[in-house]
Order: C-alpha cells, then sequence, then structure tokens
C-alpha cells in the first residue's frame, strides 16, 4: 500500500519530469524559428509548417487514443507483469499497422494535388517523425508513473538534433534536411525508449491474438474520434489557409501559433500527470474526485490570467526574440490569438474527466457541436477576412467548445450524484 506522502511525491516527480519534457520541446521549437526564418525565408518556413501540419493528421491517426486508453490500462495494471506485456504489444501492433496504413494515405495524397506534389521530398522525410513517435511509448511510462525514464532521453536525442539544424543547415537549400533531423531525433528516442521497456520492466514484444487487438482498438475508437475531430477543427486550419491564401500567409500564422501554444502546453504535463491519478480517485472517492477537479479548475483559472497577463506585458519582446524584428502581422495575430491561452488547460480537463466517468457520449456531443461550427465559421472567415478571419473563428469555436465540455461535465456530476 502506497502512502499518501509517497503518491504526492511521484505525482510531484511526474509532474516535475513531464513539464522539464514539454517545456524543453517547445523552447526548442521556439528557438530554431528565428534561424530557420533567416536562413531559409518565410516561403520555405510555411513549407515546413504545412507539411508539419499534415503529418499531424496522421500522428493522431496512429496515436489512436492510445495516450488516454493505454495510459489508463497500464495504470490499472501495473503490478501484473502477463496483462502488461499484453497491453504492450498489442498497442505496438495496432500502431504499426495504422504506421503502414499512414505511409499509403500520405502518397495518395501528396500526389493527389500538383501543389504538394512538388515537394514530394519534404513531406516523405517529415513522415520520419510518425515512425519515431509511433514506437515511442509515452503511454506506458506515463501509466506506470515513471516519466523520468524516457524524459532525459528525449530531450537529450532532440537537443542534438535541434543543434544539428544550426550546424548544418546553412542556406536555403538546406530546408529539406530540417524534417529530416527532426525525424532523427524522434526515431532515436523511440528505439532507445523500446529498449529501456525491456531492460527495467522486463516488457517484451509478443504477438497478440486477432480478438486482443480488436479489443484494444474498440477501448481506443472514441479517444481516437476525440482527437481526429480536435484535428479538423485545429490543423485543418492551417490547410485551409494555405488552399485560400499561401505559404507565406501560413508562415506567419505558424509562428504566432507556436509562440500561443507554447504559452499554453505549459498546462500539458499538469493534465497528464493528473490523468492517472484521478481515475483512482474516481473508482475510490467520487465527491473527492468532484473536489478536485473543481479545485484544479480554479487553480488553472488563476494561472492562466496570470499567463495572459504576462504574455500580452512581453508581446514585443517574445516576438522580436522569435523573429529577429518586432513583426507587425505577427504582433496583429497575436493580440486575438492570445486569449486562447485562457482556454488551454480546461479542455483536457473537462474531456479527460468525462472519459474517467465514462461519458463518452457527451463528448462526442461536444466534439459534433464544435465541428460542425468550425466548418460554418471558419471557411467563410478566411475567404473574406484572410488570417485575421481565421484566427478570430476560431477563438469563437474554441470558447463554445469549452463552454460545452463544462455544461456536460456538471450535468455528468448530477447523474453520478443521483
Amino acid at each position: 500500500m502506497i502512502s499518501k506522502e509517497e503518491e504526492k511525491k511521484r505525482l510531484g516527480n511526474n509532474f516535475l519530469s513531464l513539464t522539464f519534457l514539454q517545456g524543453t520541446n517547445h523552447i526548442l521549437a521556439l528557438v530554431t524559428i528565428p534561424y530557420l526564418v533567416k536562413v531559409l525565408g518565410i516561403e520555405y518556413f510555411g513549407l515546413l509548417a504545412f507539411a508539419a501540419s499534415i503529418i499531424v493528421f496522421f500522428q493522431i491517426f496512429i496515436d489512436y487514443g492510445f495516450n488516454i486508453t493505454a495510459t489508463k490500462e497500464i495504470s490499472i495494471h501495473r503490478n501484473n507483469k502477463v496483462k502488461l506485456i499484453e497491453i504492450f504489444s498489442a498497442v505496438m501492433t495496432i500502431k504499426i499497422i495504422l504506421l503502414v496504413i499512414s505511409f499509403f494515405l500520405l502518397t495518395v495524397f501528396v500526389f493527389s494535388f500538383d501543389k504538394f506534389s512538388k515537394n514530394t521530398l519534404v513531406y516523405f522525410i517529415s513522415y520520419g517523425t510518425l515512425v519515431g513517435q509511433a514506437i515511442l511509448p509515452l503511454w506506458f511510462f506515463q501509466g506506470m508513473e515513471r516519466m523520468k525514464y524516457i524524459t532525459y532521453l528525449s530531450i537529450l536525442s532532440k537537443v542534438i538534433f535541434t543543434l544539428s539544424i544550426y550546424v548544418f543547415v546553412q542556406e536555403q537549400n538546406d530546408f529539406i534536411l530540417v524534417p529530416f533531423l527532426t525525424s532523427l531525433g524522434f526515431l532515436v528516442a523511440g528505439i532507445w525508449s523500446l529498449y529501456l521497456v525491456k531492460k527495467d520492466f522486463g516488457v517484451k514484444f509478443e504477438l497478440q491474438r486477432l480478438e486482443i487487438l480488436l479489443i484494444y482498438l474498440n477501448e481506443g475508437f472514441y479517444v481516437f474520434i476525440s482527437r481526429f475531430y480536435v484535428s479538423i477543427y485545429t490543423n485543418t486550419n492551417i490547410l485551409l489557409l494555405g488552399f485560400f491564401t499561401n505559404v507565406i500567409v501560413v508562415g506567419y500564422y505558424s509562428i504566432a501559433e507556436k509562440i500561443v501554444v507554447a504559452i499554453g502546453m505549459l498546462f500539458e504535463p499538469a493534465n497528464q500527470t493528473l490523468y492517472p491519478y484521478l481515475t483512482k480517485i474516481y473508482y475510490e472517492d467520487f465527491p473527492k474526485f468532484v473536489y478536485l477537479v473543481k479545485k484544479i479548475s480554479k487553480i488553472f483559472l488563476l494561472v492562466a490570467i496570470f499567463l495572459l497577463i504576462l504574455s500580452v506585458y512581453f508581446k514585443y519582446e517574445i516576438v522580436y526574440f522569435i523573429t529577429g524584428q518586432y513583426n507587425l502581422q505577427v504582433l496583429q495575430l497575436l493580440n486575438i490569438f492570445f486569449i486562447r491561452i485562457l482556454l488551454f488547460p480546461f479542455g483536457p480537463l473537462y474531456s479527460n474527466a468525462l472519459f474517467i466517468m465514462e461519458r463518452k457520449s457527451e463528448f462526442m456531443k461536444v466534439m459534433n457541436y464544435t465541428v460542425l461550427l468550425n466548418f460554418i465559421l471558419v471557411p467563410p472567415s478566411i475567404y473574406f477576412y484572410g488570417v485575421d478571419g481565421l484566427v478570430s473563428s476560431f477563438i469563437i469555436v474554441l470558447l463554445v467548445h469549452v463552454f460545452f465540455l463544462l455544461f456536460y461535465f456538471k450535468k455528468s456530476i448530477s447523474y453520478n450524484i443521483d
């Protein structure tokens, strides 16, 4: 039996590890922007951002919600080695199958449009990041609540390959090296993490029966659909922007988005750390679960307000640091985009809470409302008002999304109490 002190220590260690990992990932992404914009130019930077947005679609497909469902299963069966082997093997098998399907779909997509077939190498080399992420079992370490095992490895590999960009990308023609070095970093981290799973936990890969694979596919279906829906009203917007405008505009939007996401993603380690803990509390003490979610919401809101004020105050310094100049296009976008900081922590928090309470149907209603509103607002906003229209309409969509998540969370609480 784990004492409360040990539990708090483990939560603290996992939170710090995840914060360090996520923080480093976003810092590395941000510090390379000024250099890449300077060396490659905004057009090629926009091309790489456009390719990355396409790859994200396939990443969600390959993840298939296992970052939620597999984490939960690992957390529940962490002391059952036979079950751990089953979970690990089944999830990895499914990911490999989805990886192969993704390559086929990417090939069809790229060669179906002349606009994309001109830069086929960029898309196929970027596919390497999918391979690395597919074999990187963060969900396993998170479920075991042993994130320190993977944190230092991931950071070391990404630091090395990020520094390599400064060494090898010296002129515009070197743009293809950016996705190559990024993919290489993910691949090294992924391969080494598989070694750690076997060495430190004694979990090895074993072929699983088809019916076992189908069980895990079915378990992750709703989470996958939800993640896919999220990608529709986030990454699809970049694709629409690319269709209606050009890669230069996409480049400016990408810079503004990366700044806001880097700030907002500070909440991700907390949500990832709390998910397995809240799952356990829900089954042990429901009133405490409700109390914790409400308390966390208040803390998140205070922190979000503080980050928003800080970001607005230092926006000129932030933009100058990222772009090397007081870029008016980026500053104009940030004036509206910064509102997203207030919404960042609550989408994952209430989504996780609904999943923990087995309220999948309510969650899917929220996603349906969100995607429908996105399709109604965003395309015409981009068509008539360009990138400014995209940012404004996107913020409205996110506000509605969080509102409905909160509404159904409160409604689900009353169901459980009754």
